[in-house]
C-alpha cells in the first residue's frame, strides 16, 4: 500500500507542480499573480481531449497543437485582459480580473463541453506496468517525468537565456528595462503565454488518469497556489517541491487516517508555512535575484 500511495502522490503533486510552474513564471518575470491559472489547466485539459477524443488526432499531436493553442490563449489573456486593467490601475486590480477570468473559464468550458466528467482516451495501449510488485498506470509516470523536464526547461529559460534575463528585467524595472531597449510588451505577453501552455501540459496528462470535467481547475489550482508558496513564490524548484510535499503529505493522511481530511490538508500547510517560513522553502524572492 505504501509503494502505490507514493507513487499517487508523486504523480498528483507533479500535476500540481506543474500549475505552480506557472504561478511562479507569471511572478518571477511579470511581477503579477494570476488567480486563473487553475482554470486555463482544466481549459488544457478540454482541449486536448477535443484533439485527442472527438478529432481523432495521435496523442503527440494533440499534445503538441493543445500547447500551441493554450499559449496563444495566454498571450491574448495578456493584451486583451490584463494589460487594459494595468493601464488604468495598479497591479492589485490584476487579482480581481484573473479571478474573473476563471469564473469565466468555467462557464466557458460549461458551455462547450458540458457539465458531465468526460473520459480522456489512455494514452498508451500497454495497459499497467508493474513497479515495485505493484500495477501503475504509464500515464502516471509520464507525469512525473514531464514535470521535471518543464522545470528544468523553464529553469535554464529564465536563468541562462537574454531572454528570460529580459523578462526578468522587465519585472524588476519596465521603465529601465525599456531603456536598455527591451520589449516589455513583449515579455510580458510571452510570460503568460508560457504559463498557459505549461497549465495545459499537466491538463493533458492529468486527464488520462481522472478524466476532464470544469470541477478541476479549481480544485487543482488551489492546491497548486499552495504549492508554489510553500516552494517559494517564483521558485521553479520551489514550485514542483512545494507540490510533491503537499501532494505526499495529503495523501498518506488520507490512505493512513482519513479521506476526509485530505481537502484539510493543503491549506493547512500553506497557512503554516505563511506563519513559520513565508518565504518558502528556497527563500525565494524572485524580483529581488
Amino acid at each position: 500500500m505504501f509503494l502505490k500511495l507514493l507513487i499517487g502522490a508523486l504523480m498528483i503533486g507533479s500535476v500540481y507542480g506543474l500549475i505552480g510552474l506557472g504561478y511562479s513564471t507569471i511572478y518571477r518575470a511579470s511581477g503579477l499573480m494570476n488567480f486563473s491559472q487553475g482554470d486555463l489547466f482544466m481549459l488544457g485539459a478540454f482541449v486536448g481531449v477535443t484533439f485527442y477524443r472527438y478529432m481523432g488526432l495521435p496523442f503527440i499531436l494533440s499534445f503538441i497543437l493543445t500547447i500551441i493553442v493554450m499559449f496563444i490563449v495566454g498571450i491574448l489573456l495578456e493584451r486583451l485582459v490584463i494589460r487594459n486593467v494595468l493601464k488604468k490601475s495598479t497591479g492589485y486590480f490584476i487579482v480581481l480580473a484573473t479571478i474573473s477570468l476563471s469564473i469565466f473559464f468555467k462557464n466557458l468550458a460549461m458551455l462547450i463541453w458540458g457539465s458531465t466528467r468526460i473520459e480522456f482516451p489512455s494514452i498508451f495501449n500497454i495497459g499497467n506496468v508493474r513497479v515495485g510488485g505493484i500495477q501503475v498506470q504509464p500515464e502516471q509516470l509520464m507525469v512525473i517525468i514531464v514535470a521535471w523536464i518543464c522545470m528544468i526547461i523553464l529553469h535554464f529559460f529564465m536563468n541562462k537565456t537574454k531572454f528570460g534575463t529580459a523578462m526578468r528585467s522587465a519585472a524588476q524595472d519596465p521603465l529601465a528595462a525599456k531603456a536598455c531597449g527591451i520589449d516589455v510588451t513583449l515579455t510580458t505577453g510571452v510570460t503568460w503565454g508560457i504559463a498557459a501552455a505549461v497549465a495545459s501540459v499537466g491538463g493533458m496528462l492529468y486527464g488520462p488518469v481522472y478524466g476532464v470535467s470544469i470541477s478541476i481547475g479549481a480544485t487543482m489550482g488551489q492546491r497548486a497556489f499552495s504549492s508554489a508558496v510553500v516552494g517559494g513564490y517564483g521558485n521553479m524548484y520551489g514550485a514542483i517541491t512545494g507540490g510533491l510535499l503537499i501532494a505526499i503529505i495529503e495523501t498518506f493522511v488520507a490512505g493512513y487516517i482519513s479521506s476526509d481530511l485530505k481537502d484539510f490538508i493543503a491549506f493547512a500547510v500553506l497557512m503554516l508555512f505563511l506563519f513559520v517560513k513565508p518565504t518558502g522553502l528556497f527563500n525565494e524572492r524572485a524580483l529581488q535575484d
